[in-house]
């Protein structure tokens, strides 16, 4: 039996979320021992030069040992975000009037290089 046929038997449960271009997929699927694991997929859309398109996948996997912890951490990751920026989505896609803060510390300024910014170096010194 090949290993695609395999991974589709050992699918328990299923749930999908799109979002944009982005598809999550959250499978619950079996060890051989006939244990739980989740893996989480998300599947980004492109779309090349000539309008075909292609996805681009990544994946988790989660297994019950680390359950408690990785929603540990997550909640508190999503906590952190909400607490600090509030739920309104913030972006260039999703608001027209967004307009990108600029400050000091993100200014770069460009030189032109001169003679005296140069080092001679030998090629023996190297």
């Amino acid at each position: 039996m090949s290993d695609q046929n395999m991974m589709e038997r050992e699918e328990i449960h299923s749930k999908v979320m799109r979002a944009g271009r982005r598809t999550y997929f959250f499978d619950v699927r079996a060890t051989r021992a006939g244990d739980y694991y989740l893996t989480i997929t998300e599947s980004k859309k492109f779309t090349n030069d000539d309008g075909s398109f292609h996805y681009k996948k990544h994946k988790i996997y989660l297994y019950k040992e680390d359950f408690s912890e990785f929603k540990e951490n997550l909640d508190e990751m999503i906590d952190f975000i909400i607490n600090e920026k509030g739920e309104e989505v913030i972006s260039e896609r999703h608001q027209k009037d967004y307009k990108r803060e600029e400050t000091e510390s993100t200014e770069v300024t460009k030189e032109e290089p001169n003679a005296s910014s140069f080092t001679d170096i030998e090629f023996d010194d190297i």
